[in-house]
């Protein structure tokens, strides 16, 4: 029978073991089943998407069993809302995606890199989460008032998902740092071009991409500590949202737009957890309810998405790749 564990988990074997286990699974999703270059179609992303819901539910059984219902509850609602708050992640990949005209075979690639990036990114993020909040329990205050300041922010912005990849600080210093050209060549990041190394378009997708997730991470990760302050249950259900990241956007790729009513949802979600952080030390609220208010504001959103269609064209814009067609070195000054 499983056994109350009110305490963190700490075992570092573990750790040790799920870091494993997640490298030895991008190696094979990178290494075997996609090592030649090719479009994901519905039926792969359909089954990849069930494997990797079916491995988190494989992992939230044993925590079930070995630590307690309390700990798998925390997974399960850590997990649902990291899921939740990706869908957002998988709107910027659309505009992203198409901003740059990334050909449809290579945009396996350039998300397994940046989902890569990002379970590394979680990772100082949570680390550096988890000792504050051990150390400053105001922090939690803190989390609490980003996200119901984001989730006001959210539902003001409706569902305008433009990220203005070519405002981002990150992605304007990396233009100017790395010389870049103009075209792609097939799935490689950068080309050795007359002895000097030059970064392809794709490459600076992965910039884009890594530098949008850092303001996600931001939202994220404060939220899930609103459910568990376990640093063990925060980083697996983290992990575990964004390996499954990649298959639901080429799952959802071609109707995530019409859930126009998605973005009211999430943003009823970050105020409801940002509240239940700020009021944590007066009223702590059930696990279970915290789950199903969730659950049912996603659910929502997504019914009434359905009820009340909107029709209306994705819109992009190309600046980005318009400014390598313009300027191939990356700088504002053609001389360089």
């Amino acid at each position: 029978m499983p056994h109350a564990a009110q305490h963190a988990i700490v075992s570092p074997h573990l750790w040790v073991v799920f870091t494993i286990f997640v490298l030895g699974m991008l190696a094979l999703d990178l290494g075997v089943f996609n090592r030649k270059a090719h479009v994901i179609r519905f039926r792969e992303a359909m089954l990849w998407t069930l494997v990797w819901v079916s491995l988190a539910m494989v992992f939230n059984a044993w925590i079930y069993f070995e630590y307690g219902s309390q700990k798998a509850l925390e997974f399960t609602t850590g997990y649902l809302l990291e899921e939740a708050l990706s869908v957002d992640n998988i709107f910027v990949f659309v505009i992203l995606l198409a901003s740059f005209a990334v050909p449809k075979m290579y945009q396996h690639r350039v998300l397994f890199w940046g989902v890569l990036g990002a379970i590394i990114m979680r990772a100082i993020f949570i680390g550096l989460g988890a000792a504050l909040v051990s150390r400053f329990h105001w922090i939690m205050y803190v989390f609490g008032a980003i996200l119901i300041f984001t989730g006001f922010k959210l539902m003001r912005q409706g569902d305008d998902h433009d990220p203005h990849p070519e405002r981002n600080p990150i992605y304007k210093f990396a233009r100017r740092l790395i010389p870049a050209v103009p075209e792609y060549h097939g799935q490689a990041f950068t080309i050795i071009k007359d002895g000097k190394r030059y970064a392809t378009p794709l490459l600076l997708v992965l910039v884009a991409i890594e530098a949008t997730d850092v303001v996600f991470a931001v939202d994220s990760i404060p939220a899930v500590f609103a459910i568990t302050t376990d640093p063990f249950i925060v980083y697996t259900s983290n992990i575990f949202a964004i390996l499954g990241l990649r298959s639901m956007y080429f799952l959802l790729v071609g109707v995530i737009d019409k859930f126009h009513f998605l973005n009211i949802g999430l943003a009823l979600v970050l105020l409801f957890v940002g509240i239940k952080m700020v009021i944590m030390d007066f009223y702590k609220l059930p696990i279970a309810i915290s789950l199903g208010v969730i659950a049912a504001f996603l659910v929502g959103s997504v019914v009434a998405s359905i009820i009340w269609p909107k029709h209306v064209d994705l819109e992009v814009s190309s600046p980005p790749l318009e400014d390598l067609r313009n300027d191939p070195s990356g700088s504002d000054d053609p001389r360089t």
